[in-house]
């Protein structure tokens, strides 16, 4: 599957700040927040849709693989998106696993799981 994504009663505002909380535990930062929504209506198109983009990662992690190989650069930072959609709050990402795949480096493929796998517990913590 290409994305993991799941359901919290907790409103966008609640839901994004406590998402920046659990990824701080792994060392992850908020590099940048990508309103849609707003940015959509500020060029003047209909869209009402609450959709932000997180666009996240951990420097370390981050040295480390492009270190190994620059072309996983295509896929930093990692993006976390947080929306409503059905009167109902989601947040979900797409698979790291899936999108190294791309890349054809048997060697990243595990660098990959692990930063997935820290990633899905971040955001299983803020649900």
């Amino acid at each position: 599957m290409f994305d993991y994504t799941v359901e919290t009663n907790k409103s966008m505002e609640e839901a994004v700040q406590s998402l920046e909380e659990s990824l701080k535990q792994e060392q992850f930062g908020i590099l940048w927040q990508f309103d849609i929504k707003s940015k959509l209506q500020e060029k003047g198109l209909d869209f009402n849709q609450p959709y932000l983009v997180l666009e996240v990662c951990n420097p370390k992690e981050a040295q480390r693989v492009l270190t190994q190989n620059q072309m996983v650069g295509y896929f930093l930072p990692c993006k976390i998106v947080v929306y409503e959609d059905g009167g109902k709050v989601k947040i979900g990402l797409p698979r790291p696993t899936a999108l190294i795949e791309m890349v054809k480096d048997e060697t990243i493929k595990e660098f990959a799981a692990d930063i997935e796998n820290r990633l899905i517990a971040c955001i299983d913590q803020s649900i």
